[in-house]
């Protein structure tokens, strides 16, 4: 077995805190500004307004309402939830029950993300965070290949159409600087900021963004984000179909966007030949999730489902099926209970 079953109150811990989360954040619209309330006199009469900074660092104003009792306990509220950290002790109860929870360092970084709007437009976490996650979405916990020292996210970018508010803003760089973790941007050849993110003084702490490759080639920027990402043969594959998770550390939680668990597991087939020799132990890694996962699908009468996301990555070309093959030739080496028809039938 390459996973166990979480315990029933761990699975229920994780249900109810990742719908406690969701909740908070469609109710917390001015809780991911950064900005203070003021109150102000006009006419004789005073109002509460929410001043915070723009992209362009422009103060901004948003009226709250008037200086009555119903405004100040809100204001009360929204201070108390800011300071007390309202989804700690059910995150704290997951974890204590058996549900996975990430690293601190590492939570800090998806959860700021988040809070500035990363995943609403478009984000989608990948990785081992992702697989991670993808064990309590699933109800298991996985026994092998969960560790890492990577956060990777992925955009769609400008080859799959998201639908966005016209006006969406947000901005990815400023958002992991006030962080203050020491995470500085690796600059490409013409001297602007990459994909990738490193601390100099942390060498387990790196992140990377990447999008599926273009006809161009090159670096996608994406000005409204304010973020590079890096173009990748084949990670199309997992930013189509993608479904939520809620990720959480002893500090809170926060709902990401995820790649669906089925074709999470046939890109890390496609993907294990593409990667070089100095890295065979993401290689190995990549085989060991897609493993476990195919696993889950085939112990749970759920073949059918990872089989679609097979069948549809053969369909793709003569280099997907060829890459499709040797990773899944290479799956089985290693996992030969797992050389079942009901997972590759085409």
């Amino acid at each position: 077995m390459r996973y166990s079953e979480l315990p029933l109150s761990a699975q229920t811990a994780y249900a109810e805190l990742s719908e406690q989360t969701r909740a908070f954040e469609l109710g917390a619209a001015i809780g991911g500004l950064t900005g203070s309330f003021q109150k102000l006199e006009r006419k004789g009469k005073a109002y509460w307004y929410f001043a915070f900074r723009d992209l362009g660092q422009k103060v901004r104003m948003a009226y709250v309402g008037p200086d009555d009792e119903r405004i100040r306990a809100l204001i009360r509220r929204f201070d108390e939830q800011r300071q007390t950290r309202p989804l700690a002790p059910q995150a704290k109860a997951a974890v204590a029950l058996g549900a996975a929870s990430v690293a601190p360092k590492h939570f800090r970084i998806i959860k700021r993300l988040a809070d500035h709007g990363f995943f609403r437009a478009g984000g989608v976490l990948i990785g081992t965070h992702a697989f991670l996650t993808m064990g309590n979405l699933l109800g298991v916990r996985w026994l092998d290949a969960a560790a890492t020292l990577d956060v990777d996210f992925a955009h769609a970018g400008r080859n799959i159409s998201i639908a966005l508010p016209a006006d969406l803003k947000i901005d990815v760089h400023n958002a992991l600087e006030s962080l203050e973790m020491g995470l500085l941007p690796i600059s490409e050849f013409d001297g602007a900021a990459g994909a990738q993110y490193r601390n100099p003084a942390d060498q387990e702490l790196r992140i990377d963004f990447v999008t599926s490759r273009t006809r161009r080639g090159g670096a996608v920027r994406l000005p409204d984000l304010n973020l590079v990402l890096e173009p990748l043969k084949f990670m199309e594959f997992s930013l189509e179909g993608t479904t939520q998770g809620c990720v959480f550390a002893a500090a809170g939680a926060c709902t990401v966007n995820l790649p669906a668990p089925e074709r999470y597991a046939v890109h890390k087939l496609i993907v294990y030949g593409e990667r070089p020799v100095r890295e065979r132990v993401k290689a190995n890694k990549d085989l060991l999730q897609a493993a476990a996962l195919a696993e889950f699908f085939l112990r749970t009468d759920a073949a059918a489902e990872f089989n679609h996301a097979w069948r549809d990555a053969i369909a793709r070309g003569p280099g997907w099926r060829k890459r499709a093959l040797q990773g899944k030739e290479a799956l089985c080496r290693i996992a030969p209970d797992l050389a079942n028809e009901q997972l590759w039938q085409l």
